[in-house]
C-alpha cells in the first residue's frame, strides 16, 4: 500500500524532530515535560508541516493511556461522545490521550463538551491549530492548557531534512541521485518551512526526473518547477493574511520601501489585490496625512488604476503607491486628533451645540431667539473669534500640529491670524 514519503520519514523520537529547539532542545520546557512522563493539557500552535502531529505521536508512546485522534474539520459531537463513553471502562482504564487536530474548527459547545473530562484528568488534551489560539480557542479550554508555539522551519534546517529525504528515496528506489548545485537550497527555500511539502517535492522529483544507467538526474529547474509557489503561506482569512498586511502597513509607516515592496509582493502573488489596495489607501491618511496631503489623491489614483488593470499589470501602480508612501514625510496627527475626539464622544463628553451653530431651520418651533452666528467670510482673513465647541469642551484641543513642513506652515499661518 502506498505510504507518503513524509509519513515514512516521520521522526520517532524527539532528537529527530527538526527545527524546534526553542521548545524541544536539551533543557527546553516541552522536552522536560515530555521526558517526565506527566503530560498536561497542551495546545500546539504553528503552521502546518513543522512537527505538531509528530510530537503528539511521540508523546503518545510515552503514556499508557489510550490514544484517540480526531480532526476537527471532520469530527462531530458524536465522536466526542464516543470517546467519553470509553472512560472508566476496560477500553480506557487509565483514561484517554486525545489528539485533536485543527481545534479551531470546533465550535464553542464542542470545545466545552471536553471541559469536565479535562478538568478531572480522564482526558488529556493535546490540540493543534494553525491559527492564533487566543483568537480561536475558548477561554475555558485555554485556561486549562499550556500553549506551545511551533516555529516555521528555517531553510538551513530544512536542507538537512531534504537531504535525508533524498537519501531515503535513493535507498528505496536503488537509484543514485545526481544533484545540480542549488537543488537542496531551492527545495528548502521553496517549501516555506513546511517539511511535508519538502518531502512531497523530493518524492515527486524521484518520480519525474530523468534516469540513466541507475543514476537519477535532479536539476535545479525541475526542483523549482515542482516547488512552484509552495513557499507561500497565506490564507485570506487566517493569521498569515493579517500578519502580511500588518507588516505592509508597518513598513510603509517605518519608511522602508524595500520591505513594503516585499510584503506587497506576497499579497500580489497570493492574488490578494483588494487587501493590498485597502491597506495602502489607509496608510495615506493614517501615516502620511497632512505631512503630504497630496498622497491621498495620488494613491487613490494608483489604486483605481490597479483595480482597473487587474493583475499582473496592477502591480505597477501599487508599487508606485508603496514607494511614494514609504518615502513621503510622515505625520499621524490626523489619526491622533480623530481618535481623541471619538474617545470623548464614547465617554459621553459632548454637551449642547452652541446656539450660534445650530440649524436656523429650528427657529419657528417655539425656541426663537437671536442665533448670533458670525459669518467668517465677512471678516478679515476670513476668520472671527467665536466658540464652536460645546461649553463642556470649549478648551479641549484634539489636533496638534505635526512637526513636518506642511503642518508647521499651516500653524505659522493661523498663529499669525489668531494671535490678538
Amino acid at each position: 500500500m502506498y505510504r507518503p514519503l513524509a509519513d515514512e520519514l516521520r521522526p520517532q523520537n524527539l532528537d529527530e524532530v527538526c527545527g524546534q529547539e526553542h521548545i524541544l532542545g536539551e533543557g527546553a520546557l516541552l522536552r522536560r515535560i515530555i521526558d517526565s512522563g506527566s503530560i498536561p493539557n497542551m495546545i500546539f500552535y504553528g503552521p502546518s508541516g513543522v512537527g505538531k502531529t509528530t510530537v503528539a505521536n511521540i508523546i503518545a508512546k510515552k503514556t499508557h493511556r489510550k490514544l484517540c485522534r480526531l480532526n476537527a474539520t471532520t469530527a462531530s459531537s458524536g465522536d466526542i461522545k464516543e470517546i467519553v463513553a470509553q472512560l472508566d471502562t476496560f477500553l480506557a482504564p487509565e483514561g484517554v490521550l486525545l489528539y485533536l487536530d485543527e481545534i479551531q474548527y470546533f465550535n464553542k459547545r464542542q470545545q466545552q463538551s471536553l471541559l469536565e473530562h479535562i478538568e478531572n484528568g480522564k482526558i488529556t488534551l493535546i490540540a493543534s491549530t494553525t491559527e492564533n489560539p487566543y483568537f480561536y480557542i475558548y477561554n475555558a479550554v485555554l485556561s486549562r492548557s499550556t500553549v506551545f508555539e511551533f516555529k516555521p522551519i528555517t531553510p538551513e534546517a530544512a536542507e538537512k531534512a531534504v537531504l535525508r529525504a533524498i537519501d531515503h528515496m535513493a535507498r528505496k528506489t536503488a537509484l543514485q541521485p545526481k544533484l545540480e548545485e542549488n537543488v537542496l537550497s531551492v527545495i528548502a527555500k521553496s517549501c516555506g518551512g513546511d517539511l511535508r511539502k519538502a518531502a512531497n517535492t523530493v518524492e515527486l522529483l524521484f518520480t519525474a526526473s530523468k534516469t540513466e544507467n541507475g543514476i537519477i538526474h535532479i536539476t535545479e529547474a525541475d526542483a523549482a518547477a515542482v516547488s512552484q509557489k509552495s513557499s507561500m503561506r497565506y490564507d485570506r482569512e487566517g493569521d498569515q493574511h493579517f500578519d502580511v498586511v500588518s507588516a505592509l502597513m508597518k513598513s510603509l509607516r517605518g519608511s522602508d520601501p524595500d520591505a513594503a515592496l516585499h510584503y506587497l509582493a506576497r499579497l500580489l502573488e497570493a492574488g490578494d489585490l483588494s487587501g493590498a489596495c485597502r491597506r495602502i489607501l489607509c496608510s495615506a491618511s493614517e501615516d502620511i496625512g497632512l505631512a503630504y496631503p497630496m498622497a491621498v489623491p495620488i494613491v487613490k489614483a494608483c489604486v483605481d488604476t490597479a483595480l482597473q488593470l487587474g493583475l499582473p499589470e496592477g502591480r505597477l501602480p501599487l508599487a508606485q503607491a508603496c514607494i511614494l508612501l514609504a518615502t513621503a514625510p510622515k505625520s499621524n496627527s490626523v489619526e491622533m486628533a480623530i481618535d481623541a475626539a471619538i474617545a470623548d464622544v464614547r465617554k459621553g463628553v459632548t454637551g449642547l451645540i452652541p446656539r450660534e451653530l445650530q440649524n436656523v431651520h429650528a427657529d419657528g418651533t417655539g425656541f426663537e431667539r437671536e442665533q448670533g452666528y458670525l459669518y467668517p467670510h465677512n471678516y478679515k482673513n476670513h476668520w472671527v473669534r467665536q466658540q464652536y465647541l460645546p461649553d463642556e469642551l470649549k478648551d479641549r484641543v484634539y489636533y496638534e500640529y505635526g512637526d513636518n513642513k506642511s503642518e508647521q506652515a499651516a500653524k505659522h499661518y493661523w498663529d499669525a491670524i489668531k494671535t490678538p
